[in-house]
């Protein structure tokens, strides 16, 4: 089986390596343009020296107020960055790697002092992560602007020579944002029944094959989230379907949103140093304070189980209801569980995010037989230092922390 796992792999024409692949994951290597940097690109050589079955980019933004709150977002807004892309894309090609651009926006996941704007959102309620303002709720004409923006970026990824692109619909951002009855209370034609809340996903996909025929979209889709009304795997079932009618090449299954605290990756250790030490929510503690919020903090961020594979079983249950591939992300680590959910027909592909931190060469060591289990520890620290510093493992290094 483990032989089955490394074979080719075509994804709506695009040969995949194998079937491992790097899921988005966000860098912190863009310039002031938001184009990628050389810093970038050699990261991304090294996940394709190491083996990887494609790759997945980190978030890249097509509209300026869709822009996250972590360190250097890459943008697509604009077709002067195309020529930029495209040294990307041909470094990672010659090492005979497929890449994907993520394309994303924040929505209401964001400040207004990262954006220059308010932030945005089907419906005017307050994330409560974000607490420091309400966002504006998103007229028609601007939604038809985000759709175009999606549209334009999607023709401009095909431009700079990606292999396909996927739409960032997880983790609490726009698009899911459109998708949860939680966050979407709408009662226009863009909210209400699930039909209406898709319909942001379906006028992307409409607008777009027009002019780029069947070049490969793919999805990252919420399965479930924490909140109460959000979203469920049944539910997430339905959307698959209707992705697959649309023509989405493939559908990456995540799960959470921001509110959620540490359910989108789950942490196996508690990452209240890395708290204090990077999240702005802590940024402005009085000294004095710090030791009784440090205390309520190790409670909240203990770990919650299950730490590892906590999207198989909403994978399984999106792959029953549809024929298109299924990958799946979320804690895991060893080969042992990639044969495992490979051979159980419970997805697909895996995708993996933090493993590849700290070892860009990990399927090239699973291949070889060097080791089966990836030396991550799922601490997630690299998750909160990405808010000021490009991505690395930051475990057993954070410097200047107030305790």
């Amino acid at each position: 089986m483990t032989q089955n796992i490394f074979q080719p792999y075509d994804l709506a024409g695009v040969k995949l390596n194998n079937k491992i692949l790097r899921s988005a994951t966000h860098e912190g290597l863009a310039d002031e343009k938001g184009y990628p940097t050389p810093k970038l690109i050699q990261r991304y050589v090294r996940l394709a020296k190491g083996g990887v079955g494609a790759i997945i980019t980190g978030e890249i933004i097509v509209q300026r107020n869709g822009k996250s709150q972590y360190h250097q977002d890459l943008m697509i807004d604009r077709d002067e960055c195309v020529e930029a892309y495209k040294a990307l894309v041909k470094a990672v090609h010659e090492h005979r790697t497929p890449i994907f651009a993520q394309l994303a926006h924040c929505g209401r996941q964001t400040r207004s002092k990262v954006t220059g704007e308010k932030p945005v959102a089907p419906s005017a309620i307050r994330d409560k992560y974000y607490n420091e303002e309400t966002p504006q709720e998103l007229g028609e004409p601007e939604i038809e602007e985000i759709i175009d923006s999606f549209s334009a970026a999607i023709v401009r990824a095909r431009a700079a020579g990606f292999d396909g692109v996927q739409l960032h619909a997880a983790h609490g951002y726009l698009l899911s944002e459109f998708l949860s009855p939680y966050m979407n209370e709408r009662t226009d034609r863009w909210g209400g029944s699930l039909e209406n809340r898709f319909r942001i996903i379906s006028e992307i996909f409409g607008r777009t094959r027009a002019i780029v025929e069947s070049y490969p979209i793919l999805v990252k889709l919420n399965a479930y989230d924490g909140r109460k009304n959000g979203m469920r795997v049944e539910e997430a079932a339905k959307i698959a379907g209707m992705l697959q009618d649309c023509g989405c090449a493939a559908i990456e299954v995540s799960c959470g949103v921001r509110e959620d605290g540490f359910m989108t990756i789950k942490n196996a250790i508690n990452p209240v140093e890395a708290v204090f030490r990077y999240s702005f929510k802590c940024e402005n503690i009085p000294v004095l304070l710090r030791p009784f919020i440090k205390c309520s903090l190790q409670r909240r961020f203990a770990p919650t189980p299950p730490t590892r594979l906590y999207n198989v079983p909403a994978a399984q249950a999106i792959k029953s209801a549809i024929s298109i591939p299924v990958i799946v992300v979320g804690g895991i680590r060893t080969l042992g569980e990639i044969e495992t959910i490979i051979a159980g027909q419970k997805a697909d592909l895996v995708s993996l995010s933090r493993p590849f931190i700290l070892e860009p060469n990990l399927v090239e060591k699973f291949k070889s037989g060097k080791q089966t289990e990836a030396r991550c520890i799922s601490c997630s620290y690299c998750a909160l230092g990405i808010e000021e510093e490009p991505l690395r493992c930051y475990y057993g290094k954070i410097k200047g922390s107030s305790s």
